[in-house]
């Protein structure tokens, strides 16, 4: 599902194909806070375009395609991905206790999965607070041993952790990543009423328009 600029020439958006021009004016507008619990949300972003992914809502981001990772084991949808020519971010929300603070918690889990995999981490304050950077060596597509960087953001919410991972440009220019980070404040997620175990992710479903019918 691709996002793009608005332009003159443009009629209605296809299917597959969303006008991003609204979350263009958010993020120049400076919209503060963020990410937003669903009943928490600013009147300035009420009036975006989202796509719905049950508990995650998502705006479009100019010049990006969402894409949703699957979990091969289950089927379930694991994550979102905001990918664009130069960098991505990977979303993924957790059920979080109501007091507490569960980024704090998984922080030396992070890290020790990242030694454990022959990574090496540090610790940055951005704007939400503690950051890990992370670089992991990788097999690149023509065999040869490479290393992907990232930088992972944790968001306490209202029984709910949302967990941004950035690839790419942002991650290793944390300092010009002003437009990712602004796609990220205007991310909303909707927790739901119902009990879940700390730590569990929230479900996530394909947007309506993306859902097979039949008839």
């Amino acid at each position: 599902m691709k996002f793009r600029r608005k332009s003159n020439a443009d009629a209605t958006p296809s299917d597959a194909t969303l006008d991003a021009e609204g979350t263009t004016d958010a993020v120049q507008a400076g919209v503060p806070g963020g990410p937003w619990d669903e009943s928490e949300q600013p009147d300035e972003l009420l009036e975006l375009e989202r796509i719905d992914l049950g508990s995650l809502l998502i705006a479009p981001v100019p010049d990006t395609e969402l894409r949703l990772q699957v979990d091969e084991a289950s089927g379930a949808i694991a994550s979102v991905l905001i990918a664009g020519e130069e960098g991505a971010i990977e979303l993924r929300a957790f059920a979080a206790p109501r007091d507490g603070d569960l980024w704090a918690e998984i922080l030396p889990q992070l890290r020790a999965d990242v030694a454990q995999h022959g990574g090496v981490t540090a610790d940055r304050e951005g704007p939400w607070g503690t950051e890990l950077l992370c670089q992991v060596q990788v097999e690149l597509p023509d065999g040869q041993a490479g290393v992907q960087p990232s930088r992972i953001v944790g968001v306490n919410g209202d029984r709910w952790l949302l967990r941004a991972t950035f690839l790419g440009r942002p991650a290793v220019e944390p300092e010009n990543a002003a437009e990712w980070e602004a796609a990220l404040r205007t991310v909303v997620v909707r927790r739901g009423k119902e009990a879940m175990p700390k730590g569990e992710g929230l479900p996530l479903v394909l947007p309506p328009q993306a859902q097979r019918t039949d008839g």
